[in-house]
């Protein structure tokens, strides 16, 4: 089969031909039909520091995807072949402390297809047959493959009461995108998002934002929408220092700031001025709440009053890795999307 690989300890991603993966008992071999491409794919293109701290090549790239099952293992009685699948790419112990106590998308312990193992950047995957996840006739195969990072939005933004809210999401990237469409759903009462990128800011105004502002903005925006109380709910998306510092700065006192948005490197933070005396809730997030944050996906989407598809602006063959994570690099893309 076709595949992404990272090959070796260095920049760059390669097209090979590799073997079909085999399946354990307990697994699903999956024929993919899309798969996203994610940031997290551009820092193992790029071999940063974080890349090479963590992956040890060779490995097939990529986690996000959807597709349909082509064989199923011996145990396997959850699916069948040809069901239209999607999957958590996030590998847990189902006996784990984590799992038991509803806690398994934060198990230090995971394991992640992609970074970890094979992931999906290749015509067929191998996954736990506990990872699958149906996806409804209606859906299609590229919503299908985006379900982990708009899991991650779902997950942010949903971890508060957004009803009648006033609320910021700080970064306008493909997840922060999602997450302004699911506050709309949500029936947030504002919606001020945030970016410098103009492109993004644009996904942001179609996706719903009342207000799609750049960084020196936001203050103003956030007290027309509030009447000058601050935000209910920060989404904070990006994990640019400034960014969270605004993130704090913007809420309500009371207010909560839920952070997806991953620094890289250290934040100094003055807790007391900035959290304790404002009375603030952050609250951190980890991926898909498995699988709380599945069963809210699904449901947003059969309701009809949540779109994904304008933030998916490049669909491309997985020839094309080199123009994707250009693509990503310049800013001028949302969502983009490998067709198989």
């Amino acid at each position: 089969m076709k595949a992404l690989v990272k090959t070796d300890a260095a920049p760059g991603i390669t097209l090979r031909d590799v073997p079909v993966p085999d399946i354990r008992d307990d697994e699903v071999l999956i024929r993919v039909r899309a798969a996203g491409v994610c940031g997290t794919d551009v820092h193992i293109y790029e071999w940063d520091r974080w890349a090479a701290s963590r992956c040890r090549p060779p490995f097939i790239v990529g986690h996000e995807f959807a597709g349909e099952v082509a064989a199923v293992g011996a145990l396997v009685t959850s699916v069948a072949v040809g069901d239209r699948v999607t999957a958590e790419g996030h590998i847990v112990d189902e006996h784990s402390l984590f799992s038991r106590t509803g806690q398994a998308h934060v198990d230090p312990a995971t394991r992640i297809i992609g970074v970890d193992r094979d992931g999906c950047f290749a015509e067929y995957i191998a996954m736990p047959a506990a990872n699958i996840w149906p996806l409804d006739p209606a859906i299609p195969y590229d919503i299908g493959g985006i379900h982990d990072p708009m899991g991650n939005a779902f997950h942010t933004a949903l971890a508060a009461d957004l009803a009648g809210a006033v609320v910021l999401i700080t970064g306008c990237g493909p997840i922060g995108a999602f997450a302004v469409g699911i506050a709309k759903a949500a029936g947030a009462a504002r919606i001020v998002a945030t970016d410098v990128n103009p492109t993004r800011l644009a996904l942001a105004r179609t996706m719903g934002a009342h207000a799609a502002v750049t960084p020196d903005q936001a203050a103003d925006a956030v007290r027309t929408a509030s009447n000058g109380l601050g935000a209910d709910v920060v989404l904070e998306m990006s994990g640019v220092p400034s960014a969270v510092h605004q993130a704090f700065a913007l809420a309500r006192p009371g207010g909560r700031v839920n952070m997806l948005g991953i620094p890289a490197k250290p934040i100094d933070v003055d807790f007391a001025s900035e959290i304790i005396f404002k009375g603030l809730t952050l609250y951190g997030v980890v991926g898909r709440r498995m699988y709380d944050t599945w069963h809210q996906m699904t449901r947003f989407l059969r309701s009809g009053n949540f779109d994904p598809r304008p933030v998916i602006t490049h669909r491309l063959p997985l020839e094309a890795v080199d123009e994707a994570m250009a693509l990503i690099r310049s800013g001028e893309a949302g969502k983009i999307i490998f067709e198989l």
